[in-house]
Order: C-alpha cells, then structure tokens, then sequence
C-alpha cells in the first residue's frame, strides 16, 4: 500500500541515519527485525489496538520481550512508534531501511524463486548475471514455489525477471484474449 510505505519512509530514513552516525547498520537490521516480528505476533497486535490498553503498560511488555536485544537508541525507536500508534508500520519500515541498508552498502537485495530447489552453481550463474547487471554486489535468497511448475521469477528490488512456466503460460493466455 502506497499509504503505508508513504508513512513508514520517514522513521525508516531516522532509523538509517541514527545508524550509520553509530556504525551500527547491521546492528538496527537485528533489532528492527526482532521488533516487527514482535510485533506482528498476534495477541501483540491486539494489545497493541485495543483502546483500554495503557501505552506504558504496553511498551513495558514489548521491551520486555525484546529483551536486551534493543539499545537505547532502538528502545527510544519503539516507544516513538507506540506513542504515535505507528507499531503496525514495522514491517514496512523494515523493508524501507534494508532498502537503505543495501544502497549504502552497494548491494542488492535479489530473491530467487524457483519450483524447485537449485544448485549452488545455478545459484553462483544467476548471482554472477545480476552483478553483472547491476554492477552491485549481490544477496540471493531463495524460495521454492511448486506453482512456478518449471523455470524461475527473480526479484531484486522493483527489477522482476519472470522465466517460469507459470508466468509464461499466463502471459501466452493475456495474448490469446486479444
């Protein structure tokens, strides 16, 4: 949602900035992870809705799971977000700040979805194309999709290579219509 990320970029942009002053990227990556996927659980979203939920009585809580794994820095983060009932922005600010992460770092981010697994030296082909590509470094992550049938969908940001079976199919159907 458009909305959504329109929100999230400027506490993902504070949250880039604060850590690179730190030299701490790799630092706010574990944090903000841990964070949003405390806050995604459940019984956290909730708690985190429901009006007669007290602010303090629920930073208290989600600090408390988190742990010592927050700073000071990444503490006074998420108490910004519940005061300003922005908690449900966390994934999105997430996917914003490893955005940042990666373009500071000249890196790219690629996921390689395939219908089955793949070899290494699949792996090292394709990683070796995108750098080529992108003249980046590249992170491949990998996924399998058995509904891909065959073939592979590549995604590195908003660059999206679609060589699967399925995608081909669809595209030949959209062609049939017209």
């Amino acid at each position: 949602m458009a909305e959504t990320k329109t929100i999230a970029r400027p506490y993902a942009e504070a949250a880039f900035r604060l850590a690179r002053e730190h030299r701490q990227l790799a630092r706010w990556s574990e944090m903000l992870a841990l964070a949003a996927a405390v806050a995604r659980d459940e019984g956290m979203a909730r708690l985190a809705a429901h009006p007669r939920v007290e602010h303090a009585r629920f930073l208290g809580l989600f600090l408390g799971i988190c742990g010592n794994h927050l700073n000071a820095e990444g503490a006074n983060f998420i108490r910004l977000l519940v005061e300003s009932r922005r908690l449900a922005l966390l994934p999105e600010i997430v996917a914003l700040y490893e955005g940042l992460r990666a373009e500071a770092e000249a890196r790219v981010e690629a996921t390689v979805v395939s219908a089955f697994p793949l070899e290494t030296a699949q792996l090292e082909q394709i990683g070796a194309a995108l750098q080529r590509r992108f003249e980046r470094a590249v992170h491949l992550t990998t996924e399998v999709d058995k509904n891909l049938v065959g073939g592979v969908v590549i995604r590195a940001g908003d660059f999206v290579i679609d060589g699967s079976v399925r995608g081909r199919l669809a595209a030949l159907a959209s062609e049939l219509r017209y």
